[in-house]
């Protein structure tokens, strides 16, 4: 019979501990030892539930992805027209850029691990893919992948910048990359 008793939320939590280091000390700074005492687990519990840094760093990032691909859904849902879809981008790209710095840092940290290690690349494929399935619904398919292209580099810029840019200029970018799409 087993004595001990279980943790239903502690696979959750190693997850989310993943991710609040990886946005504190970036991945090179986390190891199993530094997650388990994160996340308030014995170290076994790092192999009992993944099986190595690999496959929890993967589900980590997709569980990031899902987050931000719903904050694309938040803002990307409800405009009725082109020109409310335009108005909803530049608001999401100003949500992005001034919002959780953890997330601006989680997304660098899965763009560099991605660009050094191509397994990762699958992860940032379908991130993307999901992010334009949502452009797609007021944009076409060659106007939604620029306009995302847009969205990471305007985000980067105002979040980086000593001054950023104001939501004029955001919904100027916007307003020329979408008004020659069809």
């Amino acid at each position: 019979m087993a004595t001990g008793h279980t943790d239903p939320q502690r696979r959750e939590r190693i997850i989310g501990a993943t991710l609040d280091l990886i946005a504190e000390e970036g991945i090179a700074g986390v190891s199993h030892r530094k997650i388990a005492a994160r996340a308030g687990v014995p170290l076994g519990s790092m192999t009992y539930h993944f099986s190595g840094m690999d496959e929890l760093l993967r589900e980590a990032f997709t569980r990031f992805a899902d987050h931000i691909v719903a904050v694309f859904d938040a803002h990307l849902a409800a405009p009725a027209d082109r020109d409310q879809a335009r108005q909803a981008v530049t608001d999401l790209v100003h949500a992005l850029s001034e919002g959780s710095r953890r997330d601006l840092v989680l997304t660098q940290e899965l763009y560099v691990l991605a660009a050094r290690r191509p397994v990762y690349r699958e992860l940032t494929h379908e991130w993307m893919a999901r992010s334009r399935t949502h452009l797609e619904k007021h944009f076409d398919p060659d106007t939604a992948r620029q306009l995302d292209a847009l969205i990471e580099g305007l985000t980067l810029h105002r979040a980086l910048d000593i001054e950023p840019h104001d939501r004029a200029l955001t919904l100027e970018a916007v307003t020329r990359i979408t008004t020659t799409g069809t």
